[in-house]
């Protein structure tokens, strides 16, 4: 039984005093007036929870603008395109002329059930978010996987897509269908971005072994470098790798291609050959550039004005891209060390009569300095000759301590 029934039992049926009743139940006596009024009037309706709705809404939008959100909404998902609150908003202010808070856009999207609920993820505020002062700057590429279409619908052969991005602007400078992604195939796509947009200041890239084998491991792995590799210390551009697992380093590209595959999965005609997904790829490359507003930039700007409307960065030189290192080593009871160079091993005589002495390696590239831990006194310095596995110190074998 309710509180109201409760107290309209109390005065009505067993003719207790209101000023009784109120005390009792701890309500006060002009409360308990107006609710016997209301049961005169409105009979048990008086017993129902009323709604809490205001009987106008003053600021609430025009039921045409909800209607154009909820149009615009299943538009843009039908067409593979962002439909959330923020690019709804874009729409209805640069194409209706009409401004609409996000908050006001979440709200009716919720109660039309077109927002499906979302795990919780990690807090965007745990993340630490770096972007490009200047476009060309850095450049960002990955490759995705996107799946073919046979002509009867069954899933085809698999394909990969090489992107191109701009980290300032997200600017897609050149992307690209394939077969599959090679080395040979990134160095000729990144030579046609370069000779179509001009020479960046840096790439960003996982270790994938197309974009460096610098950082792979075997014989023929660390140390060395690909065409790619080489073509960027040619240009003097400063090459960036994520570490491994990582993802979030390249996030800017990586987003991309959710949106790029996103777009790609809302066509109605699936592309059957690689010809046919770069014909999407260019129409997709066009919209997102140059109309759909991009909501990392600023006033939402398109990618294409984010990149035009600022200075490019250029090339710094690459003349202080040295590779320093500090070794601790004891030399041996036949007077060497050994350090590792481009993935080889080295010999370095020092002396016998250096046996079991501590030293620090200071290395810089070939350069070599070789100092008594101890007392702080150069025992040798070199330039590592690679083609020499022992580096002899040029005297004769003396005598062991």
């Amino acid at each position: 039984m309710t509180v109201n029934r409760l107290l309209i039992t109390a005065v009505v049926v067993e003719k207790r005093p209101v000023r009784e009743v109120a005390l009792q139940y701890g309500v006060s006596k002009s409360w308990l007036y107006e609710l016997l009024q209301r049961h005169r009037t409105e009979g048990d309706a008086v017993f129902e929870p009323r709604s809490r709705r205001p009987e106008s809404s003053p600021t609430a939008i025009p039921a045409e603008v909800a209607d154009l959100i909820i149009e615009l909404r299943e538009k843009l998902t039908s067409t593979g395109l962002d439909a959330g609150p923020d690019t709804i908003g874009w729409h209805l202010a640069h194409h209706h002329d009409v401004t609409v808070s996000r908050a006001t856009i979440s709200r009716y999207l919720t109660k039309a059930g077109l927002v499906a609920p979302e795990p919780k993820k990690r807090p965007k505020s745990s993340y630490i978010r770096f972007q490009a002062a200047m476009p060309n700057e850095c450049w960002q590429s990955d490759f995705t996987h996107y799946r073919l279409t046979r002509p009867d619908g069954r899933p085809g052969a698999d394909s990969e897509t090489l992107s191109w991005l701009d980290d300032h602007s997200r600017y897609a400078l050149h992307v690209t269908a394939h077969v599959r992604v090679t080395g040979p195939i990134v160095l000729t796509t990144f030579r046609k971005a370069v000779a179509e947009h001009g020479i960046p200041t840096s790439t960003l890239t996982d270790n994938g072994m197309v974009f460096t084998t610098r950082l792979s491991g075997g014989k023929r792995g660390a140390g060395t470098r690909n065409g790619f590799e080489h073509e960027l210390r040619r240009l003097g551009v400063v090459q960036k790798n994520s570490r491994p697992n990582h993802p979030t380093t390249c996030g800017k590209v990586e987003r991309f291609q959710q949106t790029m595959k996103k777009w790609l999965r809302g066509q109605p005609d699936q592309p059957t050959t690689v010809a046919e997904l770069q014909t999407l790829l260019d129409r997709f490359v066009d919209e997102y550039n140059n109309r759909r507003p991009h909501r990392s930039l600023e006033h939402r700007a398109t990618p294409a004005t984010a990149y035009t409307s600022r200075p490019k960065a250029t090339p710094g030189g690459r003349d202080d891209d040295a590779h320093d290192r500090v070794r601790r080593d004891i030399v041996d009871k036949s007077g060497k060390i050994t350090l590792r160079y481009n993935a080889q091993m080295y010999s370095i005589g020092i002396g016998r009569t250096h046996a079991r002495t501590r030293v620090i390696v200071l290395v810089q590239d070939l350069d070599i300095r070789i100092i008594d831990a101890a007392t702080g006194e150069l025992i040798r310095e070199l330039t590592l000759d690679p083609s020499q596995r022992y580096q002899g110190t040029g005297r004769p074998p003396g005598p062991t301590r």
